[in-house]
This record gives C-alpha cells, sequence and structure tokens, in this order.
C-alpha cells in the first residue's frame, strides 16, 4: 500500500493493434471502475518495450502507441487520478530487468508460456520474447505494486513476478513485495466473429471504436449455428449490453430470424460505441496534448522507479553510499 493506505494497481497493454470490445469488456471497463475507487492507486501502462518482439517499425510503433493513449483516455481514464506511461520512458524497467536476469535460471524461463508457444510453432526464438517474463516481473515490482489485474491465462506472469521478488529477497534482503494476481469473476469470454475468443491475433475482432459500416459488416459475419431458435454467439455479445430481462422478449419474438437479431446488435452496438467513438475523434485532434499527457505520467513513474531502483542498487553493492 502506499503512504495514504492505498493498494497499488498496475496494468499495461501492448499496443499491438486495434482494441477491440472484448478487450473493453475483459479488462479496461474494470479499470474505469478501479480509477473511481477510494481503494486504488493506479499505473496505466503501454507497454512498447514488450512490443518489440511484435513490431519492428518505428513509425508503426509510434502510430501504435498514440493510438493506445487515445484508447486509454477515450475510454474515460483520467490523467489526473491515475498515471499513465509509455514503458519506455522510464529506463529503470530494462535496468532492474538485468539484475533480475543474474539471479533467474535458463530452465526457469524455459516455463513460460511465450516460449512454449513459439517452440511449439517452431520459430526462431529471440532473446526477448525468451525473456519477457523478467522483464514484466520488473514492470510490476518496481512501484511496489500490491495487485495486478490479468485474466486466468495471465496468471503465471504474476508467479514469475513473486518467483523473482522472492529470489531477490532471499540473496539481497526484504526489497520487493510479492503482488497478487486480481482476476475479475464473472467476466465472460468474448466471442469472436468466428465464435473463438476475440483476439487481434485471430483477426475475429470488433473494434471498440469502430465506425458504423464496419460494425455492420463484422456483426453480419458472426457465425451462427444452424438449426438453433437463435445464434449464440450473437447473444453472448448482445449480453455484454444488456441484461438478460431485456433480450428475453427480443430474441423469443425472433427465433430463427438470425438476420433481425444481428440487426438489433448492430444497432446496440452503435448505441454503445457512438459516444467512446466520438470522444476519440476529439482527443485525436490534439496529438501533442497526448504526447504531453505522457511525459507528465512518464515523470511521477520515474520518481517512483528510480527511488525504487536506488534501494535496489544499495542491495546489490553497486551504488555508493
Amino acid at each position: 500500500m502506499n503512504k495514504d493506505g492505498k493498494m497499488i494497481l498496475l496494468s499495461g497493454v501492448k499496443p499491438t493493434g486495434r482494441t477491440h470490445i472484448g478487450n473493453y469488456f475483459g479488462a479496461m471497463r474494470q479499470w474505469k471502475d478501479m480509477e473511481e475507487s477510494t481503494k486504488y492507486d493506479c499505473f496505466f501502462m503501454i507497454a512498447d518495450y514488450h512490443t518489440l518482439n511484435f513490431v519492428q517499425s518505428a513509425v508503426a510503433m509510434r502510430q501504435l502507441t498514440l493510438d493506445m493513449a487515445l484508447d486509454y483516455l477515450a475510454i474515460g481514464l483520467d490523467p489526473k487520478k491515475v498515471i499513465l506511461f509509455k514503458q519506455s520512458d522510464v529506463s529503470a524497467h530494462t535496468e532492474l530487468t538485468w539484475i533480475f536476469n543474474t539471479l533467474v535460471t535458463v530452465p526457469y524461463l524455459m516455463r513460460g508460456h511465450a516460449y512454449k508457444d513459439a517452440e511449439t510453432q517452431s520459430k526462431e526464438i529471440s532473446v526477448g520474447t525468451f525473456d519477457y517474463p523478467v522483464l514484466m516481473a520488473s514492470d510490476i515490482l518496481l512501484y511496489d505494486t500490491d495487485i495486478v489485474p490479468v485474466g486466468q491465462d495471465q496468471k503465471q506472469h504474476i508467479e514469475y513476478a513473486r518467483d523473482i521478488a522472492g529470489k531477490f529477497n532471499n540473496v539481497y534482503g526484504d526489497t520487493f513485495k510479492h503482488p497478487e494476481p486480481f482476476i475479475v469473476k464473472d467476466v465472460a469470454v468474448v466471442p469472436g466473429i468466428d465464435g473463438r475468443k476475440m483476439s487481434k491475433s485471430y483477426g475475429n475482432t470488433i473494434p471498440l471504436f469502430a465506425e458504423y459500416d464496419e460494425i455492420q459488416e463484422r456483426v453480419m459475419a458472426i457465425v451462427t449455428d444452424n438449426g438453433l431458435d437463435f445464434p449464440q454467439n450473437v447473444y453472448t455479445i448482445h449480453r455484454l449490453l444488456k441484461s438478460e430481462g431485456e433480450l428475453k422478449p427480443l430474441y423469443e419474438a425472433n427465433k430463427g430470424r438470425y438476420k433481425a437479431l444481428k440487426e438489433a446488435l448492430i444497432e446496440d452496438l452503435e448505441v454503445f460505441i457512438a459516444p467512446l467513438r466520438a470522444r476519440r475523434k476529439a482527443l485525436a485532434e490534439d496529438e501533442v496534448a497526448i504526447w504531453k499527457i505522457l511525459e507528465e505520467g512518464a515523470r511521477k513513474a520515474r520518481e517512483i522507479a528510480d527511488k525504487k531502483m536506488g534501494e535496489v542498487k544499495n542491495k546489490i553493492g553497486v551504488k555508493i553510499n
């Protein structure tokens, strides 16, 4: 906890493409709730160094970073209430990663999901992919983070951070907290238009800030199961927007009429997305202001991270008192 008795919460997202409604209902909506809570002191990071494992174009990286900042702000995150920053603007993240690298072993990192996935696909694996969990541990531990919102499939990242904190503490003395995963219960997996989990990597998303024509195109492409009274994938997405009580009369009145139900979903998605889309467009008119918000967030993050690094350097003996 910080000096005000609030739990420190950190979350980071890689700017690898357009944010979709699965991102919003799976995580971003909860971030807004946490920002408004009196329980948390929130850090939201744009994980651009992690993104280098996927994006290796300066032009693309700058645009993706700007887009992610716009997305954060468009959903209503307030930079006066949270610390919003770019990972690359705080050099302590990579500095601490090297220190942790001297403690962790190769077999230990070989357990990582990202490494195993790449190995299964017979890819030529970069050191960045292999070392990904250590940089993530640094991201988390630098800020004395108490909780990290993650999905169930990301829980291993927090286990790595806890293990690495324990290893450092055992060698050099008590320095790092053991963060806890914060897994929001009752958040259903949002299906993509092909029925699989909505994911950028599958190309099956409905973008969070889509224009009406794109919403229409994506929804009409949703895979449906013939023979059922109502299309399950359509209903599951619709349920994110309206209660079961609101949807029941609509779906009962349109049994077997998939096109009509998709059209109803299109209209409800437009009602939900339109204000977010308008806010994002307004914010995008002043790019200089967006970069200034990130710079100010980085200044605040650096102040905290550099203080922690001073403590770490004392512990490992590279800082002369």
